[in-house]
């Protein structure tokens, strides 16, 4: 991040991709214009294709040149891939799997999936206010590079199995990033695994621990993966970082974010030790109401704040973006997916707008 310190001039690859990828990325885009003429920045976007769209132009989930793009950015904005449109495609040249190729390139192997629950969106939590109390504040740290993904696979038509590999290496990387994000916080890490099942597990937890021992700032419990998904829900308080492999961080930051009210409020960082990492709002594509102007774009627009925080260092910037986000939720304003009676409802670009003007 040193190396941003000075710097005004940023280059951001953009992949729009598909549903609603194109109206919440252009949100995100007019936010970041509006910062930097607010703190004297200039934000190149540069156009790449992932998914859907890169299979109707390229014929293939990711090409050769987005890979390059993506590369010698900066950092990379995401929409979303996917959609019934491409449902019947080869498995190896479905959109997502452009998704696991881009993260594979840049090397992006730490996934950061905060779920905040907002005081004013207190009331769209599926959960009870005694459980919920005075609000959520979780950092799932997903490993994303390994594990049933990314191992060896075989299919007929009579079996077909996948393979949960991991390596020493892969393990102490994603657990260093985990420790030193929990001590920036509140300096509690649950790792989450499955040791009394899986060998992946056992070397998994012997390593979380003997790294643990070089951050003794840091409070370090174990969970099984089944108990952490009942947990979060009957008791999400006590969860502040939670370090877990591929497959479970998966599902369970798909949970912890539902504990929010809204999939469409949470952004996600992938983070490397390259140059540039990628930013994407959690949800998916949504193709169902794509076209429509009722998207929620705040996931996105968080998503260019942890952008900006992360990869250029422009922690002033990123607290102007969020700051502006949670004036606009408590003056009553929301997208279809939060709206309740005697909310003010707004469409994708107007809550972009109003975003704009708090900044």
């Amino acid at each position: 991040m040193k190396e941003y310190e000075k710097k005004k001039s940023f280059n951001i690859g953009i992949l729009k991709g598909d549903g609603i990828g194109p109206e919440i990325i252009d949100e995100a885009i007019k936010i970041l214009k509006k910062i930097g003429k607010r703190f004297g920045h200039t934000f190149i976007f540069e156009r790449g294709y992932l998914g859907g769209e890169s299979i109707d132009k390229y014929g293939v989930p990711l090409s050769e040149d987005t890979i390059e793009l993506c590369k010698n950015s900066d950092a990379v904005l995401l929409g979303a891939v996917g959609g019934p449109k491409w449902d019947n495609i080869t498995p190896k040249n479905r959109p997502e799997m452009g998704l696991l190729q881009i993260r594979k390139a840049m090397g992006l192997y730490c996934n950061l999936r905060p779920a905040v629950l907002f005081e004013t969106l207190k009331d769209s939590s599926p959960l009870k206010p005694e459980i919920i109390g005075n609000g959520l504040d979780i950092m799932v740290v997903r490993e994303l590079t390994g594990g049933l993904y990314f191992g060896e696979k075989y299919r007929d038509n009579e079996k077909a199995y996948d393979v949960l590999s991991y390596s020493r290496k892969e393990i102490e990387r994603i657990t260093k990033k985990a420790f030193e994000i929990a001590k920036k916080r509140r300096g509690n890490l649950i790792s989450v695994d499955k040791r009394n099942v899986l060998d992946t597990s056992k070397l998994w937890r012997d390593i979380v621990n003997e790294i643990g021992q070089r951050y003794t700032e840091v409070k370090v419990e174990h969970m099984y993966v089944d108990n952490a998904a009942m947990q979060l829900i009957i008791n999400p308080k006590q969860f502040d970082v939670i370090l877990t492999e591929n497959t479970f961080g998966d599902i369970l930051s798909d949970e912890a974010s539902m504990l929010t009210g809204s999939i469409g409020m949470l952004p996600s960082a992938s983070l490397g030790d390259g140059k540039a990492s990628l930013y994407e709002p959690s949800h998916g594509s949504a193709p169902d109401i794509a076209g429509k102007g009722i998207a929620n774009p705040i996931a996105t627009i968080l998503s260019a704040a942890m952008m900006l925080r992360y990869s250029f260092n422009l922690s002033k910037e990123a607290d102007s973006i969020e700051n502006a986000v949670k004036k606009v939720l408590e003056k009553g304003y929301r997208t279809c997916d939060l709206y309740k009676e005697g909310d003010l409802k707004v469409t994708t670009s107007e809550m972009g707008n109003l975003i704009s003007k708090e900044i």
